[in-house]
C-alpha cells in the first residue's frame, strides 16, 4: 500500500502551484527532478521560490493521482529536452556548427559552439547544449543510424 503524502498541492488563481502542509501554505513551489535524465521518476524535490525544499517524493509514481498529475504538468511546462534520433547534418566540423537533427518532436536545427558542449552521461547517453541554453537528448549513441554515428564521431 502506498503511503499519502503528509502535504497536498493546489493551484491559485494566477496558475501558480501551492503547496499546503505542516500547517502551512507556501505559493509558487516548483517541482525540481534530482536525476532529470537518468532518473526522471524517481527523487523529486518541491521547492519553494526562496530556493528551499519543502516536500521530498522518493517516486513520482507513488503520489496519488491528483498530486502526480499537477506536478506532471508542471514539469512538462518547463522541462524541454527533446530526444535526438538521427543528425541529418552539420554545417561544418569545425565548431561553431549549425546541426539538423531529427528528434522524437521533429526536425530541429541546433547551433553547436564548441566540442565541450556535448556532455557524456551515464549509460552511453549524450546531452548536448545548444547555444540557445537548449538541451537535446542522444539517449544511446551506439544505436543511432551509421550517418549519423560519424557525423557525431567527429565532434567527440
Amino acid at each position: 500500500m502506498v503511503a499519502r503524502p503528509e502535504f497536498s498541492l493546489k493551484r491559485d488563481a494566477w496558475g501558480r502551484l501551492v503547496y499546503v502542509g505542516g500547517g502551512e501554505e507556501i505559493v509558487g513551489v516548483v517541482p525540481v527532478r534530482a536525476f532529470p535524465i537518468a532518473a526522471p521518476e524517481e527523487g523529486l524535490s518541491l521547492v519553494s521560490p526562496e530556493g528551499h525544499e519543502v516536500a521530498w517524493v522518493d517516486r513520482v509514481a507513488d503520489l496519488p493521482a491528483e498530486l502526480r498529475a499537477l506536478v506532471e504538468e508542471e514539469l512538462a511546462s518547463r522541462e524541454f529536452v527533446p530526444e535526438v534520433r538521427r543528425i541529418l547534418k552539420v554545417s561544418t566540423f569545425a565548431t561553431p556548427s549549425i546541426w539538423t537533427v531529427e528528434t522524437e518532436r521533429g526536425e530541429a536545427t541546433l547551433v553547436l559552439r564548441g566540442e565541450e558542449d556535448i556532455r557524456r552521461l551515464p549509460g552511453g547517453m549524450l546531452l548536448i547544449a545548444d547555444s540557445h541554453g537548449v538541451q537535446f537528448l542522444i539517449r544511446d549513441a551506439g544505436r543511432l543510424d551509421g550517418a549519423s554515428r560519424r557525423l557525431l564521431d567527429r565532434f567527440l
